[in-house]
């Protein structure tokens, strides 16, 4: 008996899936506009109301974004790949590198917003710390010129205070080289992460499209002797990340 032939996809799809293969062939790349309802409606023969499905179907891919008055363009980027293990060996902060350097590989990053202020703990942040004032260091980083993560690194008020951890500028290394300094250097580090979507404010420090989700990555720094020296929580655009982590059997 011959196996039943599967209809055809809607007419909206089958716009949507050759633009798809447009942009994953690169004849369409990141900024470029799509086009737009009217050529689609020429093109294919098919209603306004079908035309705006197609676009809709890779605006919820994360694959286009739409402009207000302007149009929908392309959305691609190419993922960072954040290899958790070597990015916060002591190897990489150790000599005076930025643990960033180990994720963008050459690329351009940048820090284009960063706030450094003594905060009252929160419920949270001081169970983990177990302090109740801290020092806060608020970051976006943008990779190729486009949002991709915020963060916001806490510490325990008594341990950093007059440090550069407390300076927008914390020198080679960053926090991890300067708490060492301290004799509070971190030796074993906890990584939990999870996904949901993000918040009105979240989604528009990161310009993210609508049905973009974020990941959460909240990690806990501790000495050798258990203490918990920073808790950094850290939002990022899901779409531009692979996050590897290596593991022996």
């Amino acid at each position: 008996m011959e196996s039943p032939v599967p209809p055809e996809p809607p007419i909206y799809r089958r716009i949507a899936e050759s633009l798809r293969q447009a942009i994953l062939a690169g004849d369409l790349r990141d900024g470029d506009r799509l086009p737009g309802e009217n050529a689609l409606m020429a093109e294919y023969g098919v209603a306004r109301a079908t035309a705006r499905q197609a676009l809709g179907v890779l605006i919820n891919e994360g694959l286009a974004v739409p402009r207000r008055g302007s149009g929908v363009y392309v959305r691609r980027f190419r993922p960072i790949r954040r290899h958790g293990p070597r990015r916060l060996s002591r190897e990489q902060w150790g000599r005076g590198r930025a643990i960033w350097d180990s994720d963008t590989t050459g690329r351009p990053y940048t820090v284009d917003e960063l706030t450094v202020a003594r905060e009252s703990a929160s419920a949270e942040v001081a169970r983990v710390l177990g302090c109740e004032e801290v020092w806060v260091r608020r970051r976006r980083y943008s990779v190729d010129g486009r949002p991709v993560q915020l963060a916001a690194s806490h510490f325990p008020a008594e341990l950093v205070a007059d440090t550069p951890i407390t300076r927008p500028d914390t020198g080679p290394g960053g926090v991890y080289a300067r708490l060492r300094e301290l004799g509070h250097g971190p030796a074993h580090f906890t990584e939990e992460v999870r996904a949901r979507m993000p918040s009105p404010r979240e989604a528009a420090r990161l310009g993210l499209p609508a049905g973009n989700p974020v990941i959460l990555v909240c990690r806990s720094a501790y000495t050798a002797d258990g203490r918990t020296v920073e808790l950094n929580e850290m939002i990022m655009d899901a779409a531009s990340y692979v996050l590897q982590y290596d593991f022996d059997a």
